[in-house]
């Protein structure tokens, strides 16, 4: 088969995602925090993707994929796939805490506390734990409750005190408060130098005789429910979008249950009651060899104190140069463009610009697009300051993004309060799009300034997503930003578009034509070369084009994060491709395209990974740049992820991915990223000393780039 399955291929990027948990190399507190990302992984999976595998089968559908799998080959596949991840994760757990342990950060059970540390607990669960929960008795005239999805949960297995022959059991359930933390420090009354931790549920287990005074707690083991969250909308007869997507969510709390974790030993009873209430097939049961939801372990990384030799260095970002000696934004554009690399350079100054506008006088008018926003947005205080001040502002506030629905919905309603026009998307399209128009009064005339970038409006995942994003004034790329606002906005499209090339119009028309004039110059001798990076890779028609290139000679390297389908390095079909996933430190987001043009280098940001979804159901767009010296930098930016040997893995042509060491000298991309960035700031000429040429069948060089 030349394909790999999408689902494959993703429970494959978060097995590299544990991998970076079981790397010593990495700092301790920092593995913890790699645990918890494949938890929330799985979880998103399990209620996207897998949910979606189990509707096709309930449905009777036994139709093949473009990868060779009907839905329920490819649901017993990731199944079994999932079933490994997880004991692997555990097994790494397992090590990590005897890892904290000998840090002298230690998880403990109750009966290990002495007595004066038990009564400080006892005390804690009196007086913070106990008032808020609310157990949950299952009988005649109580039902079954709902059960949220993905909260942990204790089943109680109780004895009634009538019940003299010792048979008779009652389940009752209480969930483990979600507001509370999950762990709790306990006081280090005896062990000095030591932080000791019990977690949530421990501590309410050895308290649930609090809760059932006049029935007997026999067993008590915790579960936790993942439902459907891959739930239909129906946009083309909504009235109201807004009210459409709320009713959705009121919806998700009864979603399908698709998995069931229990704890090892978890009472028969019990597990036989929730099996026949929640309608669980026996293949979504998975036990757990530890805590349930390891989610909790980022929470408690970010929050210890004092154990930096256990976390990666301070990482302070830079400001962007071109700034830094003037608060006038405006008067910068005016005469060049300028490139941001998040997190190396800071998101302040994207923050600093849309406060800028709002309090300038001259500012007309300002538009621009939310996919993902953090709480505390300082973006969105502008905005509000800004339409309270007169200005016109237009924010399209993409309702649809998934799990960030609610929070969406509460800043779109914010912000119509302060007179902002708001726009909730459009009836089968998601708009991914990540742009900024600001329409200025200067003399007699009006200019435009823009902001396009690959990343969300997100001062918090800025911090730790790798994104490129560009300022600037050029005439006809404003143009186009302001034509794509409009075509949001209203019912007008331009007759043509200068430089953008925008989704689902005609954007994968464009890389597709891209491709093939680096066919087209390959089998002419001339130079033909592509570098793509991107999250994920998993549109047939371009993995085809991909391999139609290869096999016309075209030297192609695709820097992919997540999935890709596509498969390298088979004979006569991808020979000239090679692929790798960089997952290190900060989460790799940027997408950038590059075409070797017969010489004449052309370099695409774009918002749009190549997947189906992206290209034909959602409004995204790709700009190119077109500043020399960006251009450059980009390029050597590009080399560096290329020659990382460190944090890089390679994917082979059987599917597998094996780490990308070699004999180079080490190259971090990352780190060297970080010092690329400085001297860019610094004006210094753009060079890395970590590439060095590579074999050419496999890598690219500075000079077979840069003309």
């Amino acid at each position: 088969m030349n394909y790999i399955n999408r689902e494959i291929s993703w429970l494959q990027f978060n097995r590299r995602v544990l991998e970076e948990a079981q790397d010593e190399s990495t700092p301790l507190l920092e593995r913890t925090k790699f645990i918890s990302i494949v938890s929330t992984n799985l979880d998103e999976f399990v209620s996207v993707r897998v949910a979606g595998l189990m509707d096709k089968i309930r449905a009777g559908n036994q139709e093949i994929d473009f990868t060779g799998f009907t839905p329920q080959q490819l649901q017993d596949k990731v199944i079994a796939m999932i079933e490994q991840l997880v004991a692997d994760q555990y097994a790494t757990h397992a090590r990590i805490i005897q890892l904290l342990k000998a840090e002298s950060l230690v998880f403990t059970a109750y009966c290990e506390l002495n007595p004066a540390q038990q009564k400080e607990m006892e005390t804690y669960y009196l007086e913070k734990v106990f008032p808020v929960l609310t157990p949950l008795a299952i009988d005649k005239s109580r039902p079954f409750p709902l059960i949220r999805s993905k909260s942990v949960y204790l089943a109680v297995s109780l004895k009634p005190p009538s019940d003299a022959s010792g048979k008779d059991f009652y389940i009752a359930l209480v969930e483990i408060p979600s507001n509370l933390p999950r762990y709790i420090k306990v006081p280090s009354l005896s062990e000095q130098g030591h932080w000791q931790f019990i977690l949530l549920e421990d501590l309410i287990k050895q308290h649930i005789h609090t809760l059932f005074t006049t029935y007997t707690p026999v067993t008590f083991h915790t579960f936790r429910l993942t439902r459907n969250a891959d739930l239909d909308l129906n946009e083309e007869e909504a009235e109201d979008i807004l009210d459409e997507v709320e009713k959705v969510l009121r919806a998700r709390k009864w979603g399908t249950p698709i998995r069931l974790e229990i704890e090892k030993g978890f009472d028969p009873f019990a597990l036989e009651l929730l099996e026949k209430e929640l309608e669980i097939e026996s293949h979504f049961l998975i036990t757990n060899d530890g805590p349930i939801d390891l989610s909790y372990f980022m929470s408690f990384a970010n929050s210890i104190e004092g154990y930096e030799h256990l976390k990666h260095s301070r990482f302070d970002p830079l400001y962007p140069r071109e700034f830094t000696k003037t608060d006038d934004f405006f008067s910068v554009l005016r005469k060049r463009d300028v490139l941001l690399f998040h997190p190396y350079e800071s998101f302040d100054v994207v923050n600093d610009f849309v406060e800028h506008a709002a309090a300038d006088p001259s500012v007309m008018a300002i538009k621009m697009t939310l996919y993902r926003v953090n709480g505390n947005s300082r973006i969105i205080r502008s905005l509000n300051q800004a339409a309270e001040a007169g200005k016109q502002v237009t924010v399209v506030v993409e309702l649809k993004a998934r799990f960030d629905e609610a929070r969406n919905i509460e800043w779109a309603k914010e912000l119509e309060k302060s007179g902002c026009h708001v726009i909730y998307g459009l009836p089968g399209l998601k708009i991914h799009a990540k742009m900024i128009l600001v329409v200025r009064k200067e003399a007699d005339s009006l200019r435009r300034y823009i902001h396009v970038a690959t990343g969300n409006y997100n001062e918090v995942s800025a911090q730790i997503f790798t994104d490129i994003g560009l300022f600037s004034s050029y005439p006809e790329i404003s143009e186009d930003v302001s034509s794509l606002f409009n075509k949001i906005t209203g019912f007008s499209a331009p007759s043509q578009w200068h430089y953008l090339s925008v989704a689902p119009a005609h954007l994968k028309q464009r890389l597709l034509g891209c491709i093939q004039r680096e066919v087209e110059n390959a089998l002419s001798g001339k130079p033909a070369r592509i570098i793509a990076k991107m999250n994920s890779l998993s549109n047939k028609q371009l993995v085809d084009e991909l391999y139609s290139a290869s096999q016309a000679g075209v030297r192609i390297d695709l820097i992919v994060r997540g999935i890709c389908c596509l498969r390298p390095g088979i004979p006569g079909l991808s020979d000239n491709i090679t692929v790798r996933s960089i997952v290190g430190r900060f989460l790799e987001h940027s997408r950038i395209f590059y075409f070797e043009n017969a010489g004449t280098p052309q370099l695409w940001l774009s918002s749009a990974d190549w997947m189906t979804r992206n290209m034909d159901k959602r409004i995204e767009l790709m700009c190119p740049l077109l500043n020399e010296e960006h251009q450059s930098v980009v390029i050597q930016y590009l080399l560096l992820l290329l020659n990382d040997n460190i944090k890089a893995r390679q994917l082979l042509p059987n599917g597998q991915y094996v780490m990308a060491h070699n004999e180079q000298p080490p190259c971090r991309s990352q780190s060297e990223a970080k010092n690329l960035v400085v001297r860019k700031n610094n004006s210094f000429p753009i060079q890395n000393d970590c590439i060095t040429p590579l074999a050419a069948s496999a890598y690219p060089n500075e000079s077979d780039l840069i003309h």
